[in-house]
């Protein structure tokens, strides 16, 4: 501790970081210091040799060739698929999450309000979310196969007939719909402890005060389960921008070739490229066709769309929020 004077002739005294305060920083530190390496080794390091290698020609055999905004010229002026390929992610970042979000959420206010067998239906409607995401995809591939699935089987019996579902570019789409909804149970538990969470007083305040179903839903349920809905549309939208393994299995299943990426990945997209998502396109010209530059493009781009929409999804929610809507 030492005393200063300043111009008007006052004094004050400045405070030093004692030997403890010292300490306990270093402690804290060394306590992080597993977390900071990780992040640094695994996130920043290669964030900056992405952003690097996206302005060189590099096949991970000969050293890195700079060539400045090439890649990404051809990226959003030549590319032949890539356009392809970022629409087909809109559509499951678009329709996808948001049918997902909503289904889970209805699930789990009627399970709210389940009162015989709640534990039952709990589990049977989380137990999906457990399958791993290969073998999900490869029984619906199955139970939706056009010929032999039992799904069109029913249909054919009650006098409709089924669609090509995985093999058609029009239906492959929502078949994966299909496949997320099913798979729900992960965001559906988490919705139905927020919704349990709900005070009853606030419930009870707005029927005395005349509120119906969804002026409560409006007024209650929602501004009170906010932070659990951007958590849910913010991991789900996570999630979708990297749309691969579901996409890839089963357009590999569908279409007979079941090693994924073989080759140059032709039968990644099947049916018609209606399944090939930006990440599988960058995985074909990355570890497919070795030009390891043009796909670091790829990424830096996939990664700066992303924080432009979490950014977006951050102030859209914001507005929900008492202090937002004051």
């Amino acid at each position: 501790m030492s005393t200063l004077t300043i111009a008007e002739g006052r004094t004050v005294t400045a405070v030093r970081p004692s030997r403890n305060h010292r300490r306990r920083n270093l402690v804290t530190l060394a306590l992080l210091s597993p977390a900071l390496l990780g992040l640094l080794i695994f996130f920043v390091y290669p964030l900056i040799a992405s952003l690097y290698y996206s302005f060189t020609r590099y096949d991970l055999v000969s050293p890195p060739q700079w060539i400045g905004l090439r890649n990404y010229e051809y990226l959003f002026t030549k590319d032949p698929k890539v356009w392809t390929a970022m629409l087909n992610t809109g559509w499951f970042v678009v329709i996808m999450v948001p049918v997902k979000v909503v289904f889970a959420l209805l699930v789990a206010g009627l399970l709210a309000r389940a009162k015989k067998a709640s534990g039952f239906w709990r589990t049977l409607f989380y137990l999906p979310a457990l399958v791993p995401p290969v073998a999900s995809v490869v029984a619906f591939v199955f139970l939706f196969n056009p010929a032999t699935g039992p799904v069109n089987q029913i249909l054919k019996a009650i006098g409709i007939k089924g669609p090509l579902w995985f093999n058609d570019p029009s239906w492959s789409k929502p078949s994966l719909l299909l496949l997320a909804v099913w798979v729900m149970g992960d965001i559906m538990i988490i919705f139905l402890a927020a919704l349990l969470d709900v005070p009853r007083e606030q419930y009870e305040a707005s029927s005395l005060d005349g509120a119906n179903g969804l002026q409560q839903l409006r007024y209650v349920t929602l501004p009170n389960i906010v932070p659990v809905l951007l958590f849910a549309f913010v991991t789900g939208v996570i999630a979708a921008l990297q749309y691969f393994t579901e996409a890839a299995v089963a357009s590999g299943v569908a279409s007979g070739k079941a090693v994924v990426g073989e080759g140059t990945g032709s039968n990644l997209g099947y049916p018609a490229n209606s399944l090939l998502t930006y990440t599988e396109w960058l995985y074909v010209r990355g570890f497919g066709q070795y030009q390891l530059g043009y796909a670091s493009a790829l990424a830096v781009l996939l990664f700066v769309v992303s924080g432009a929409v979490l950014v977006l999804l951050l102030r859209r929610f914001k507005a929900f929020t008492p202090e937002g809507a004051s």
